[in-house]
């Protein structure tokens, strides 16, 4: 076997093991493992996937996404993995670069440390074959040895950032951050991953609850590291794992529109815009409650914001497209025409009210006699009319050129 030089590799290369005979029988299962220097642990992991595979009674391969700088690719080699070596840029981007050398039409993938017991894959392989097409491990439904996981990961941020996801996206999961999970080739297309980094777990997990996958959870067992290796976040320093966390939630929020702009955003339109009708007599009132000034410039403010967060969220989500809703109907509602005919109702309907206060105004030496609420709504309704033109260019863009440009 060619010496493969220890150094980090520059350019994407598909390496093929001698001692095993790949040959044309297309494998039904790929183990797909990233791994960076772990020639510690590497040439038992390889072992261990032969075994589980032997186990689960499935031919399948088993490819190493290697950026190395240490003997890792030789060892992998030796055992019959395939490696591929790629430039260090990432977990997610690792899997993105081996999506073209997966033969398997499904893909178990996890770490090569050791941590996650590959010898037992059958419960992936067994939900894949019941017709699931993403199967999550968890870690704490199955069994976590001691020392295996700190105890602010185990008792705060996995639990807190799953529970966060699940409250978003209204899924079930028990493990978000579990490594070890499979799903089919075409599913892992369909995700299409943008993340390069640790968020890609979170924005895997989050897109096939949006894009409504078959979904199972297996029970995974979770290893401590051996004598000798220290995790990914020992060696990256304290932060690490913080700021894996941070990573992870900003993916969470980026994907959910739904949830921090539309919702939020119908609720506050429809409830300032009420407020503000409610409030121009300076009569209306509820009880005790009057609508005076203060009602009517609070009115003001929450339609504003309301009418800028649907906006954003439906952009949002029209751009991410991984589900479809109440922003479909109102793009094809709001045509050229319409929102032209809209926006330009509303600045005038507001400039109608601003030009009697104005005029007033004029009339009466530049004095101000009495407050006029009609004209602080008139305001209102200029400043809704502006944003509606623009949205209704930026529709208007976006179906002309195909994707929105900004």
């Amino acid at each position: 076997m060619k010496r493969i030089l220890k150094k980090a590799p520059t350019s994407i290369q598909l390496l093929l093991p001698k001692s095993k005979n790949i040959g044309n029988v297309k494998p039904e299962i790929s183990i797909v493992v990233p791994a960076l220097n772990e020639e510690l642990t590497i040439g038992e992991f390889v072992d261990w996937c032969w075994e589980g595979l032997r186990k689960a009674k499935v031919n399948g391969e088993i490819i190493i996404v290697d950026s190395s700088s240490d003997n890792t690719p030789n060892l992998a080699l030796s055992k019959g993995a395939k490696v591929l070596r790629t430039p260090k840029k990432g977990l997610g981007q690792a899997y993105i670069d081996v999506i073209p050398y997966i033969r398997g039409d499904f893909i178990i993938m996890g770490d090569c440390d050791l941590t996650y017991d590959f010898r037992e894959i059958k419960v992936f392989v067994d939900s894949y074959k019941k017709g699931n097409e993403f199967v999550m491990g968890s870690r704490f439904t199955g069994s976590i040895e001691d020392g295996a996981m700190p105890v602010l990961h185990r008792y705060f941020g996995t639990p807190l950032t799953t529970w966060i996801l699940n409250r978003i996206y209204h899924s079930s999961y028990n493990d978000i951050h579990c490594g070890m999970r499979g799903l089919t080739k075409n599913a892992l297309i369909k995700i299409n991953l943008t993340s390069k980094g640790w968020e890609y777990a979170s924005e895997m997990v989050l897109k096939a609850s949006r894009m409504s996958l078959k979904i199972d959870e297996v029970q995974v067992n979770f290893f401590k590291d051996r004598d000798g290796r220290f995790s990914h976040h020992k060696r990256a320093g304290f932060w690490s794992p913080w700021f894996a966390g941070w990573i992870n939630l900003k993916v969470m929020l980026v994907y959910s529109p739904d949830t921090f702009l539309i919702k939020p955003g119908l609720f506050a339109l429809i409830n300032g815009m009420l407020i503000s009708i409610l409030s121009v007599s300076g009569k209306a009132s509820v009880g005790n409650i009057g609508f005076g000034l203060y009602f009517l410039l609070f009115g003001m403010a929450m339609s504003i914001l309301g009418i800028s967060l649907l906006q954003i969220g439906f952009l949002s989500r029209n751009s991410h497209k991984l589900r479809s809703g109440i922003e479909r109907s109102f793009m094809e509602f709001l045509t050229y025409d319409r929102g032209m005919i809209i926006s330009g109702l509303f600045i005038f309907a507001g400039l109608f009210l601003d030009i009697i206060f104005l005029n007033s105004y004029l009339l009466n030496g530049y004095i101000i006699h009495g407050l006029s609420r009609s004209a602080i709504f008139g305001l209102l309704l200029i400043v809704m009319g502006i944003q509606i033109f623009s949205f209704t260019l930026l529709i208007e863009l976006k179906k002309r050129v195909g994707e929105l440009l900004f």
